[in-house]
């Protein structure tokens, strides 16, 4: 930091203290053969041209020349908002020209106050906000930068314009507002670049009354301008024409009383005692500053900001409602799985399905059924027969397929009734003529009637038997889910029909505390220990759900993708309009960095609006998933949404990166960006 001295004023009459001269001031500005050259088609173009020039503590300098002499360039110098290409530049003794772009903005913040002909107020920013701006980078605390913002404005007769938008102020009012700002890190060094220019007579009259009176106080006053009644002002003219300093004479100014305006300037203290925040307090309102900006930001482009969103939103909506909809369509598909079984092993006789010997294989014995039920994988077992015939009742006859089942078949199954009951082991035990038939056979017998199913005779064959329940309709493994099926106890239907003592198969519902795999293993290991040989196969239904799911998971994997796509393509989106919004704001840029911004500051600024974008965005792409649900929902569809907490969070952590990558680039290009080009940019 530079340590720079300024004079004491008498306390006693600040206004009769007489203006400072260059030979009573302390060494504070020195600059020896400053060049300034800008590259021009193949050459350069030398704006500045061997500068020498010395500025003492507490002068009032006034820089004249015409347009285009270099006088502009050399105060930008002077402010550091622009380097020389050679020569020297010192300040309180410090060489600028080895300090990197922080350093720099750290001597703008810290010790130089710039007053702007245009004023470059920030238009989202009320009065008393624009004059917070340079506290808010030094890192001083809210309430205290926040009154002496209120106390400066009050002392340039701006109290009842605090709150006002600089678009609700005249030119001079603006300007004060800008000088205000100029003072509020309590600057040494006040540089002002045609600060009359666009001001009518009277206001540029005030202008330059508060101007001398900031200059009574002690501090160090620097004035470009091209209007020699504005530099008889100062103490100390400097002309230049053609980048060249063609003249460097001091002002005489006759003794006499200081206007009223000079005493209110004088007599109010300037000083501040800045109690600065711990540094990571300090970034944290810094952020506040950025996030601020950000929303006013998006308030003031509200159509180009939710058409930037909409990217991201439709990105966010398609991921939520893919994952919750591949949720929905497994659980759909577990449902119907669980019908046919759930966890369970079927074994039948033979290699495998299309084996012509399975029909000669006798070795599939109730007996297996019986010990294989015993082992402490087996929640359950069901013995099955099963055999073609035809059903009867009254004149109606139809084919259907007759399932000798054990007692505790529908439970392993997983089936549900409609209507009535199941058998019990009693009527397996004594071989009742009992019948549960499904919903297909219901239907095509009892369509055309109101009686109840439940208690009807049918013949089976040329056996009578009772129906005793009604299945509701479910999926079935395989074949066609039009064919009718009854079920009768196993025993009665190997007496009745077979007159075997074999089984088809036997169902085996596994515990659900043993892999379904792990106990295909041992089933197999323990029934081939019993025949001798394998002449039996086994399958497994977890086999199925795992084909089906592993499916629907690709299925919703490949949607997903395309959704994700559909993300990139909206954060690219969001890259584009922050480069146009940067592009827009570059003036803006200029005058954050003028007051002392760092390029972090910038970087966060514009990093935090990509952000805000995109977080709201995903927030509004999760809404609007949700409500897609509700619709689907609401128009009958088949199909759920299933909504999960981890796809809802990723959903909203991937809009948050999105934000961070996509904005970065536009982010850093602004941060980049030199000060003086960014002020002088239209």
């Amino acid at each position: 930091m530079v340590d720079v001295e300024r004079p004491a004023v008498a306390p006693s009459d600040p206004v009769a203290a007489p203006r400072p001269s260059p030979q009573t001031g302390s060494p504070l500005i020195d600059l020896d053969r400053v060049t300034r050259a800008f590259p021009s088609g193949d050459g350069l173009v030398t704006v500045l041209q061997d500068i020498t020039l010395s500025i003492s503590t507490g002068e009032m300098v006034a820089i004249i020349g015409a347009s285009g002499s270099g006088k502009s360039t050399l105060m930008n110098i002077l402010g550091c908002l622009d380097r020389a290409t050679s020569g020297r530049y010192r300040i309180g003794g410090r060489e600028t020209a080895s300090l990197d772009p922080d350093e720099l903005a750290e001597l703008r913040r810290e010790h130089f106050g710039f007053i702007f002909q245009r004023y470059h107020l920030l238009s989202e920013l009320t009065s008393i906000g624009n004059v917070e701006v340079p506290a808010i980078y030094s890192g001083v605390a809210p309430a205290e930068r926040q009154a002496r913002a209120a106390m400066l404005l009050t002392r340039l007769g701006m109290a009842d314009r605090l709150q006002y938008p600089p678009g609700k102020l005249s030119g001079g009012q603006q300007q004060r507002v800008s000088i205000a700002r100029a003072l509020m890190n309590d600057a040494n060094v006040i540089l002002a670049d045609e600060p009359t220019g666009a001001l009518d007579h009277a206001s540029g009259e005030e202008v330059l009354a508060i101007l001398t009176g900031l200059n009574r106080e002690g501090r160090t006053v620097i004035l470009v301008t091209h209007d020699m009644a504005v530099a008889s002002r100062a103490n100390r003219i400097i002309e230049i024409s053609d980048g060249r300093i063609v003249s460097d004479r001091p002002v005489v100014h006759a003794a006499g009383t200081a206007s009223a305006q000079d005493q209110a300037v004088a007599a109010a203290p300037t000083t501040i005692s800045r109690g600065k925040l711990h540094s990571w307090r300090a970034a944290f309102d810094r952020f506040g500053e950025a996030f601020k900006m950000a929303l006013l930001s998006m308030r003031a482009h509200g159509l180009r900001t939710f058409l930037t969103m909409l990217g991201i939103v439709i990105g966010i909506a398609s991921v939520v409602a893919v994952v919750a909809l591949g949720e929905g369509s497994r659980e759909k598909v577990l449902a119907g799985i669980s019908n046919l079984g759930t966890n369970t092993l079927e074994i039948f006789p033979g290699l495998n399905y299309g084996d012509l010997r399975s029909g000669k294989v006798q070795t599939l014995k109730l007996s297996d059924a019986l010990e294989i039920a015993r082992q402490p994988y087996v929640e359950g077992v069901a013995p099955t027969v099963t055999i073609s015939t035809t059903l009867q009742l009254g004149s109606l006859e139809f084919s259907a397929q007759v399932n000798g089942v054990g007692a505790g078949y529908f439970s392993v199954k997983g089936t549900k009734l409609a209507a009535g009951r199941t058998f019990t082991d009693d009527s397996v035990k004594h071989m009742t003529q009992e019948v549960v038939i499904d919903d297909n056979t219901r239907t095509a017998m009892f369509a055309n009637t109101r009686v109840s199913p439940v208690g009807q005779v049918m013949l089976i064959g040329k056996v009578p038997a009772t129906i005793v329940g009604v299945l509701q309709k479910q999926l079935t493994g395989f074949g066609n889910s039009s064919s009718l099926s009854v079920y009768l106890p196993y025993t009665t239907v190997q007496a009745r029909f077979t007159g075997s003592s074999t089984l088809r198969s036997i169902l085996l519902l596994v515990s659900d505390d043993t892999d379904s795999t792990l106990a295909e293993q041992a089933a197999t290991k323990f029934l081939v220990a019993r025949h001798g040989v394998l002449d039996f196969f086994i399958m497994n239904n977890d086999d199925i759900r795992q084909t089906i799911t592993a499916t629907t998971d690709t299925l919703t994997l490949l949607i997903a993708a395309i959704a994700i796509i559909s993300l990139v393509v909206g954060g690219i989106g969001v890259m584009n309009i922050m480069l146009v919004s940067v592009s827009e704001r570059v003036k803006e840029i200029g005058v954050r960095m003028a007051v002392g911004a760092r390029r972090s500051d910038i970087l966060q600024q514009f990093l935090t609006e990509a952000v805000i974008v995109c977080l709201v965005g995903g927030i509004l792409g999760i809404l609007a998933a949700l409500v897609a649900g509700e619709v689907f929902k609401l128009a009958g569809s088949s199909f759920t949404f299933i909504y999960s907490m981890s796809s809802i969070v990723s959903a909203f952590c991937i809009s948050s990166l999105i934000g961070v990558i996509f904005g970065y680039m536009p982010a850093r290009s602004a941060a980049q960006l030199d000060p003086v080009v960014a002020l002088e940019r239209e």
